[in-house]
């Protein structure tokens, strides 16, 4: 068994809706989910000049491989009617996979750790929620250090939901 962290966006459509169906989905194909943060609203990263996004960070507990835990979320995505035309456009469903256990991969398909997490509010802020104590395995700090140093300025709200 092995506890792996996944970041779920989406800025098309009824975003928390597709948020939502993303945690069903990942629950029933890849494993137990052990903590879940709040939806948050987030500034678009990259290309700004798009709709918010909806985020969400889980833990999940899984037996998959790392590899299959990525073709299931690309299995997920594409699903939900996810398309991949260009860098950091809007989408119905985005899944990354941050970290899994402490393990450090680099194939080509995969890179785990996140290779960019550290320097994104949108997803050290719900991480830290949930794992503020979590070692990032080449960077030996924790989320709750690397959301102190990380320099993104960009806005992430709460969603209240019912």
């Amino acid at each position: 068994m092995q506890s792996v962290f996944l970041l779920t966006g989406s800025n098309m459509g009824d975003a928390i809706a597709h948020v939502k169906y993303a945690f069903t989905q990942i629950q029933t194909r890849i494993g137990s989910i052990k903590a879940a943060s709040f939806l948050y609203q987030t500034a678009p990263w990259g290309n700004t000049n798009q709709q918010n996004f909806v985020n969400q960070v889980l833990q999940v507990d899984t037996n998959l491989s790392a590899q299959d835990v990525l073709q299931t979320l690309l299995d997920i995505e594409l699903q939900m009617g996810r398309s991949r035309n260009l860098k950091w456009e809007p989408r119905v469903i985005d899944i990354d996979l941050l970290f899994y256990g402490s393990d450090v991969i680099q194939s080509k398909d995969l890179t785990v750790p996140h290779p960019l997490l550290h320097q994104r509010m949108f997803t050290l802020i719900p991480l830290a929620q949930i794992a503020p104590n979590f070692i990032h395995p080449t960077l030996n700090s924790s989320i709750a250090q690397l959301l102190a140093s990380c320099e993104d300025t960009s806005e992430v709200t709460k969603i209240e939901t019912k």
